[in-house]
């Protein structure tokens, strides 16, 4: 389940719409066959790559690697998160979504006040902007920073005029218990309360969907803390949130890469002159979480920092952060600026040209990575060598295991001078533990010849899910000693449960699950066999599996010494050798 939408909704969802009809409204499709085919909208090429399969509801495009559900394609095309992608397919199909109780309708509606009020309070910052006498000040300070009206608005801004009481004189007496939980008001000792924002211009920040969630507030005069953000609510993370995202969003149909910044000044500068993809973190480093919503955005995030050493500093942070979502197709940069410069600075003085040329030159991870441990080593002696090798260890450990783990294992090699097979067998290859005991077979992409039986069962299972009503009692298979075995039989037990499922329904119901990217990638290998042919083979992939099942345990019977056998061992044992024979 994702968020707060039932599971069973999603599977239903996905039974229903048609990934043709979806595709097609944003990219021309043509009939191939038994599929659909167009050139990539992922990538540049000339010959179509690109296919879509009604029968599976699933697109895979041989040129990129891109491929997914219809879902998939929102969040990738549209740039939607994953329940924005749900609410846009539910309304094609005229359902509506509903929510679990893991909230209570009272939480629910305490949340819906919190975003209420919040606009409220949006709203009466602009107009304090332009009526407060205080607000052309504000607005002087806007036009000396080089801000236009017009960006001014695009970003929501507002100021928050002098006084301890202000908001709820203006939103009204109801509304003070809300603009408490909402983080606007501070409570006194003695229970009455004042405004967390005073003589500041505010900043809305704005969740993907738009709803402002909290603000950040700087002062005008010489008060401290300069800079002022929300506390934390029930709608506000300052960990999860980046500050200009949903503007980016909306400015930029299809982003290519985000500009990670520090301030909210940096990315509304950034802004004035035509560089719309920059977003901020909120007073906090750059979060593991913020990096992967990015990258679900992106293909590529490049960090922007100071080049003094508390930039360098905040750098390694972010590169730390980035590590445990960092894989092949991904990139992530590193951009420093002059010593004493910050993007609004910076901008201004060159303009977006050069700017953006200067991005263009930005750093790579890896070589970030290693020319940030190789300054605290000296690698012309062996002992600097291990020393290297050892600091680089535990960060190499966070990598996700893929192609991009293995060539920052054997640049580290090259560096070190070492072999690099032999550096990855000390640093240990490392089995997916996301797989846990239910992840089936291994990695790659081998010929069908090649799978474990119940890999080749998963995988005709995924490519025709109708197979599952051949199959039996699955609760047979769950004495295999075979890995993937249990989640053999979940899957068989879920098709048997739902025969309307297809591949697009499989892929959805595990996308969270850690067996999830395996299925995906199960999904993309061609399938070069016939229908009539699926059938047949996964006949016999389940008369071998029972062969394997039977012959176990007349194994672990006859292990058993004969005048220790009960009488229903016995009869169990004569069973057996009649269920093997009826199998040969």
């Amino acid at each position: 389940m994702a968020g707060r939408i039932p599971q069973q909704f999603i599977d239903d969802l996905t039974a229903r719409v048609d990934i043709v009809d979806v595709i097609d409204a944003r990219v021309p499709l043509r009939k191939a066959g038994r599929d659909y085919s167009a050139r990539c909208p992922f990538h540049d090429e000339k010959t179509p790559s690109f296919t879509v399969s009604q029968e599976k509801q699933f697109y895979h495009c041989f040129g990129c690697g891109a491929h997914g559900t219809a879902i998939g394609f929102l969040m990738e095309f549209d740039h939607m998160e994953f329940v924005e992608a749900v609410h846009d397919l539910a309304s094609r199909v005229g359902m509506e979504v509903p929510e679990t109780r893991v909230a209570s309708d009272e939480s629910r509606a305490h949340n819906q006040e919190i975003y209420s009020t919040l606009q409220q309070a949006a709203d009466f910052f602009k107009r304090q902007l332009r009526e407060h006498h205080k607000g052309e000040e504000a607005i002087d300070y806007l036009k000396a920073r080089g801000i236009s009206g017009e960006t001014a608005a695009a970003f929501g801004m507002g100021y928050a005029p002098p006084g301890w009481d202000n908001l709820v004189p203006a939103l009204g007496k109801p509304m003070q218990a809300s603009l408490l939980a909402a983080g606007m008001l501070i409570k006194k000792e003695g229970g009455s309360h004042y405004d967390r924002f005073r003589d500041r211009i505010m900043f809305p920040i704005r969740d993907p969907r738009g709803r402002v969630i909290a603000f950040g507030g700087r002062v005008l005069g010489d008060d401290t803390p300069k800079y002022l953000n929300s506390p934390e609510t029930p709608v506000f993370h300052k960990g999860r949130e980046l500050y200009g995202l949903y503007e980016a969003r909306k400015a930029v149909r299809h982003l290519e890469r985000l500009l990670v910044v520090e301030g909210y000044m940096d990315v509304i500068m950034l802004a004035q002159h035509d560089i719309h993809y920059a977003v901020a973190t909120l007073g906090t480093a750059t979060t593991t979480v913020n990096v992967e919503r990015l990258l679900r955005l992106v293909p590529e995030v490049v960090f922007c920092f100071d080049g003094d050493r508390a930039g360098r500093e905040a750098a390694w942070r972010a590169l730390e952060n980035t590590l445990p979502v960092m894989r092949e197709g991904y990139q992530a940069r590193f951009l420093f600026l002059p010593e004493g410069e910050d993007p609004d600075s910076q901008v201004q003085k060159e303009e977006k040209a050069a700017f953006e040329k200067r991005i263009g030159t930005a750093i790579t991870l890896s070589a970030f990575f290693y020319d940030h441990l190789q300054q605290q080593v000296d690698t012309g002696s062996i002992d600097g060598r291990a020393r290297l090798v050892e600091l680089a260890r535990p960060y190499l450990a966070k990598l996700p295991q893929g192609v991009f783990r293995h060539m920052m294992t054997e640049h580290l090699a090259t560096l070190a001078k070492m072999d690099a097979h032999a550096l990855g067998s000390m640093l240990g290859g490392g089995r997916d533990s996301r797989g846990g005991g239910r992840r089936p077979g291994n990695a790659g992409r081998p010929k069908h010849q090649q799978m474990s039986l119940v890999r080749h069962a998963i995988f005709l299972l995924l490519h025709r899910p109708q197979l599952a009503k051949i199959a039996g009692d699955p609760a047979r298979f769950q004495a295999l000693e075979l890995r993937g075995a249990s989640f053999l039989v979940e899957l068989l037990e879920l098709l048997l449960a739902n025969p309307h499922f297809n591949t697009a329904s499989l892929l959805e119901h595990w996308r969270q699950d850690s067996n999830g990217p395996y299925l995906a990638r199960l999904a993309q290998q061609e399938l070069l066999i016939s229908t009539d042919e699926m059938t047949q083979e996964f006949e016999g992939v389940l008369k071998r599996m029972d062969l394997q099942r039977i012959e176990l345990r007349i194994q672990a019977l006859n292990d058993k010494a004969r005048t220790s056998w009960s009488e229903g061992e016995k009869a169990e044992l004569q069973q057996l050798f009649r269920e093997k024979s009826s199998v040969l």
